[in-house]
């Protein structure tokens, strides 16, 4: 397995962040090359929200969802369980020794994985290796430097500060959006298409959900922990970062604004 630091974790407030996720927020981008019988692997799936909504779409294919934590695979499965689905699997797997043949599935999909990986391109040709000829490796990621709010905030400033060195520190790229393009033109695809799109959090309800469970990732979640460990800041400074995020939530003139770049790479 990889030794590569997932800076957030799995504490609640990061899970409630990817339960939320769907098709229609997080892989629109893919939609319209979903087919009924398509074999679709979503690597990174977490809880399962996106893994399940493939499965949904791809009524008559196979949908199997791998995460390299045992924790969550399990929780994605009591989630599956709950709609039915026989045509949707989770198991545990390592995203650089991907456990297939070649040539095994029709789309190879993974949403926010990329930013946390050492070595992006060795994980995107091993995608690559697993999808049939003619099929699809689909990317979406965040690019941290590119987000945008307003009222401006020094504090938030410096969260977006310490957020870049926590994942300089692990060797990962919090701009990976930016990045996609690049990396995937090393890794021999016959063609590739590029866009991009955001998430926007300027109503009362999304700025409440937004800025409370980043206020609650900066003081509870793995990313506090390392943080401390590394001596990047001190728990005042934690609370404070979060603190900003609650005042921030409460503006009713709030916005938040998260670019990403998506890929669709074809074999």
């Amino acid at each position: 397995m990889s030794d590569d630091v997932y800076v957030h974790g799995h504490h609640e407030s990061v899970l409630r962040s990817h339960t939320w996720r769907t098709i229609e927020n997080s892989a629109k981008y893919l939609e319209q090359h979903l087919e009924d019988r398509s074999s679709l692997l979503d690597i990174g799936c977490g809880p399962g929200t996106i893994t399940i909504d493939f499965a949904k779409r791809l009524k008559k294919g196979t949908v199997l969802g791998i995460d390299i934590s045992d924790e969550i695979i399990k929780k994605a499965r009591i989630a599956s369980q709950e709609f039915g689905f026989d045509n949707c699997s989770f198991n545990t797997g390592d995203t650089y020794h991907l456990d297939f043949e070649d040539n095994t599935f029709d789309i190879v999909h993974a949403h926010q994985l990329l930013q946390h990986l050492t070595d992006p391109v060795a994980a995107i040709r091993e995608m690559r290796r697993v999808v049939r000829p003619g099929g699809i490796v689909a990317l979406r990621d965040a690019d941290y430097g590119g987000m945008i709010w307003a009222p401006t905030d020094p504090k938030l400033d410096e969260w977006m500060n310490l957020y870049q060195q926590m994942t300089k520190k692990n060797k990962v790229t919090a701009n990976a959006g930016r990045h996609l393009f690049s990396w995937v033109t090393q890794a021999s695809f016959s063609s590739v298409e590029v866009t991009s799109s955001t998430w926007t959090f300027s109503t009362p309800d999304t700025r409440q959900w937004w800025g409370g469970l980043w206020a609650e990732r900066i003081q509870k979640s793995t990313f506090s922990e390392q943080v401390l460990e590394h001596e990047l800041g001190t728990q005042d400074l934690l609370d404070g970062l979060s603190e900003a995020f609650r005042r921030w939530a409460e503006r009713p003139d709030g916005f938040f604004l998260v670019p990403h770049g998506e890929i669709i790479a074809i074999k």
